[in-house]
């Protein structure tokens, strides 16, 4: 399909570092057809001349993504209002929690179609904080002006409702999360190596089970040999859930973990692993790492929660425990190790398939598309 009625498309999010990572596929499909696509987020260079690599054009705004000081917030809506009047985008897609927010106010104050992602909800709607009680209330006014809006999981959009942030009948879709590039990421299940090689990917915050996972480390290598558990992802120093470096420096000193830094490579480091595991208990949208995984036909262990529910068929591709039980954690990690070869291909070959028939990103981008013209 050729798609003519759209030309100036403004891709939105909270970082660059997000855009590039999760929304790749996405800005190269929309290139591809003929559009101009302009990214605006905070400035990263690094991950803006990526952009621009993939041809994109980049406008650089702040955004306090952890802050609670109305004044900065508003800040942030003049920045959006200013540069939509610059830029004249014909459709905006919004990703991550403030830019749902103040970019559809700027977007519809300048006669843009408003297309947001809700991709997880945090701990914004669990909070009764007044600063939580005020984001409810701009999701209730924002929301609703919104000419299309995606959802990663079915629990968020009945936690929509019964907040009453109203939807618009057919005006709202459940998407398998950002879907994940299959090409990018191949089947590589078999394991080559006699340790078994775990592996965490997330951003370094506490309520991602990081804490959960080194405590479940250290008990397993007291109990058994030839075990390896990795870290992988930002310390995001911006947030105030965050795991210090310090603190990581600890355990990996003590030999629980290793830390992995970041990459933008991830399934180079996917390929040399046994087992993915985020024991969060965060209000995911649906985990991208957990797609990824699976789809290299890993064996994932994540909690029988919001979002991570969703990238598991219990005992058939992976494992789920209970979220901040350490005790379960434990027992369903010994699960894995229980695995025998043959068993781990199987399990492999059934998450691979699982991604192919569920999650694959051709049909996120085709959503997407669809959304595009209304």
């Amino acid at each position: 399909m050729v798609f003519k009625l759209v030309r100036k498309i403004v891709m939105s999010a909270n970082t660059a570092w997000y855009l590039y990572n999760f929304r790749q596929g996405t800005i190269r499909e929309f290139i591809g057809a003929g559009h101009s696509v302009c990214a605006v987020c905070p400035s990263d260079e690094k991950y803006m001349d990526r952009l621009r690599e993939l041809g994109c054009a980049v406008k650089p705004i702040s955004i306090s993504r952890s802050g609670k000081n109305p004044l900065i917030d508003l800040w942030t809506f003049m920045q959006y209002f200013l540069c939509y009047m610059l830029v004249r985008p014909d459709c905006v897609f919004n990703f991550t929690p403030k830019v749902n927010i103040y970019s559809t106010f700027a977007g519809k104050l300048v006669g843009a179609r408003v297309v947001n992602n809700i991709a997880g909800l945090g701990t914004l709607f669990v909070n009764r904080s007044v600063a939580s009680k005020f984001a409810l209330v701009l999701y209730r006014l924002s929301q609703p002006l919104a000419d299309f809006i995606f959802f990663q999981n079915d629990d968020d959009i009945e936690l929509f409702a019964n907040s009453g942030i109203r939807l618009r009948e057919g005006r709202y879709k459940r998407i398998p999360g950002s879907g994940v590039d299959l090409n990018r990421f191949p089947y590589s299940s078999k394991r080559k190596q006699r340790t078994l090689r775990f592996l965490l990917v997330a951003r370094m915050l506490k309520e991602k089970g990081i804490e959960l996972y080194v405590q479940a480390a250290k008990i397993l290598q007291e109990r058994y040999s030839c075990l390896e558990f990795n870290l992988l992802g930002p310390i995001d120093v911006a947030n105030p859930s965050a795991v210090s470096a310090a603190q990581i420096a600890d355990w990996v000193g003590r030999g629980w973990v290793s830390y992995l830094g970041v990459t933008d490579d991830v399934s180079a480091v996917l390929e040399g692993v046994d087992v993915v595991v985020l024991p969060s208990y965060y209000r995911e949208g649906v985990p991208k790492s957990l797609l990824e995984a699976a789809a290299m036909g890993k064996v994932v262990v994540t909690t029988d929660s919001v979002g991570c529910r969703e990238t598991v068929v219990e005992g058939v591709t992976g494992f789920l425990c209970q979220p901040k039980d350490l005790e379960s954690l434990v027992c369903v990690l010994e699960s894995t190790i229980r695995l025998d070869s043959s068993e781990f291909e199987l399990m492999g070959v059934n998450a691979r398939k699982y991604m192919e028939d569920n999650f694959d990103e051709a049909c996120v981008l085709a959503d997407y598309k669809k959304a595009l013209l209304g």
